[in-house]
């Protein structure tokens, strides 16, 4: 299946991408004018990201005796 149109692309995408998956290397292309290439990851490495505890952060904001809207209703003021 080496070369695919973007129509075949739009009615057979499952199959298509499960024939890159397997390692085949797509070309899409539109009006016979190749434009895109499909072709299967290799194995990623995954970022790990180290969320903040935000309950530890938020212990520390100081404590508001009213409420949010009487705080905007006075700065509309």
């Amino acid at each position: 299946m080496g070369s695919v149109t973007i129509r075949k692309l739009h009615e057979e995408t499952g199959r298509i991408v499960d024939a890159a998956q397997a390692g085949e290397v797509i070309v899409v292309s539109r009006r016979g004018v190749p434009v895109a290439e499909l072709r299967a990851l290799g194995a990623r490495k995954v970022k790990v990201i180290r969320i903040p505890n935000f309950n530890r952060r938020y212990a520390r904001f100081p404590r508001v005796k009213t409420d949010s809207g009487r705080i905007l209703e006075g700065d509309r003021r």
